[in-house]
């Protein structure tokens, strides 16, 4: 007998009628139409079941700080990182914890199974990194959470930085990290990236920068950083965040770079709530958008992914661990308003998400594990436009989490009735 039978489920690829048999936290089968003994039965009506949502980027030791000890007034990038430096001394380990379970609860309500966080080791104590550590210990039977070692202040700038990133490492960090464009001079930024992917490749490591979060189209770390990965063989295990700065590089220069990107396999993930936040301002109009260029570097064969990055901390007042959220911006600010193009925006969160973050297990075909979300949608465009209710999510075919349908009860004169913003569709092939 299987422990979970979903049936009736529509699939991102289109697929509809389609059963889910789950069996010991892994997907046994993935087929029209199957009936079969189950303890538990999920009639999914026709509705979504999707991979759950993955959060490559986010910066969990700073969420839920918004006000502490300050709002940032301008809104601006730097301002953001000074008052994180404000706030660093008067971090503890229990509040920092307390915040970022809390965010996990808000995360797996909202279907997003897994995060890569990056958390800040220019910090001698290295607080945050053993804080997130005991996080990462206590959500793991229900979140997979990656923790990246970030030198905000810069590696090579900060005293004894490349120390305490090792030191980090050593507890059991995942990945390296990096902020080229932030130390002193663009040489030391290029020194930066070489230094720490050799490091990661001496210790067989994954790599994620910050790379060129910038307006200033001269910021060119990416390309060292494409370089490095083909030199030190890396392609596949590396990541170059942000990347803002291609948004205002010449056209010229783009397309000798784009190509570069993609033949060392390294992974971008533009941050569409943050990137247009952050980015232009320093200008009046027209007002740059700053996120880089998405579509342009799909289009190249690039693996491209977004994240959420911040969630009310010094850098950004809102969010709420929505990944459609941050689709839904996404294809706004790429204007990827075709149907082809918002399909890749939900890939964006789900399937290219969880390549970069060599996720083992994930997907829905059998074999995968059963971790996957029903949405009041029928699919990934409809999901994306309402940012649909996560109805149920499993973990490994266990309930975690599940919330009532979205549904407005209407009072209007002769029409009584209610609607659950889903049109009724005419008969007719799939819009794919």
């Amino acid at each position: 007998m299987l422990d979970l039978l979903v049936t009736h489920a529509t699939l991102p690829d289109g697929r509809t009628g389609i059963s889910i048999a789950v069996q010991d936290g892994r997907i046994a089968e993935v087929t029209p139409g199957l009936d079969a003994p189950a303890h538990e039965k999920l009639d999914a009506q026709g509705l979504l079941v999707a991979p759950h949502f993955v959060d490559p980027h986010f910066h969990m030791d700073a969420t839920l700080s918004h006000g502490m000890p300050r709002v940032n007034r301008s809104g601006t990038l730097l301002e953001g990182i000074a008052l994180w430096g404000e706030l660093k001394p008067l971090l503890t380990p229990e509040a920092l914890i307390e915040r970022a379970l809390a965010y996990c609860d808000w995360a797996v309500a909202k279907g997003l199974l897994a995060i890569r966080s990056h958390v800040d080791t220019s910090d001698p104590s290295l607080l945050a990194v053993d804080a997130l550590l005991e996080v990462r210990r206590r959500v793991a039977p229900y979140l997979e959470l990656q923790l990246v070692a970030f030198p905000q202040d810069g590696v090579l700038r900060t005293p004894g930085g490349v120390d305490n990133l090792k030191r980090a490492l050593d507890n059991g960090v995942d990945v390296v990290g990096g902020i080229p464009h932030f130390e002193r001079t663009m040489a030391d930024g290029a020194a930066s990236v070489k230094l720490l992917c050799e490091l990661a490749a001496e210790r067989g490591l994954p790599v994620d920068m910050h790379c060129d979060e910038s307006d200033d189209p001269l910021s060119r770390h990416i390309e060292t950083l494409a370089f490095e990965a083909q030199r030190l063989g890396l392609q596949g295990r590396v990541t170059g965040s942000h990347c803002t700065s291609m948004h205002s590089m010449d056209n010229y220069y783009a397309s000798k770079l784009m190509p570069l990107i993609a033949e060392s396999g390294v992974s971008v993930i533009a941050n569409p709530l943050i990137n247009i936040t952050l980015q232009g301002r320093h200008d009046s109009y027209p007002r740059r958008r700053g996120m880089t260029r998405v579509p342009e570097l799909m289009a190249h064969g690039v693996n491209v992914a977004f994240g959420h990055d911040c969630v009310m901390d010094p850098w950004y007042g809102m969010g709420s661990a929505d990944m459609l959220e941050v689709a839904h911006m996404g294809l706004h600010v790429a204007q990827m308003t075709s149907q082809d193009g918002i399909r890749q925006c939900f890939d964006a969160v789900t399937t290219n998400a969880a390549k970069l973050m060599h996720l083992e297990g994930y997907g829905l075909e059998a074999g995968c594990d059963a971790s996957f979300v029903l949405l009041q949608a029928r699919d990934p465009v409809e999901a994306i436009r309402l940012r649909a209710t996560r109805l149920k999510v499993f973990r490994r075919g266990r309930l975690v989490s599940e919330t009532p349908g979205a549904t407005a009860a209407l009072h209007l004169d002769g029409r009584p009735g209610e609607t659950a913003f889903m049109p009724r569709r005419a008969a007719g092939p799939s819009p794919r």
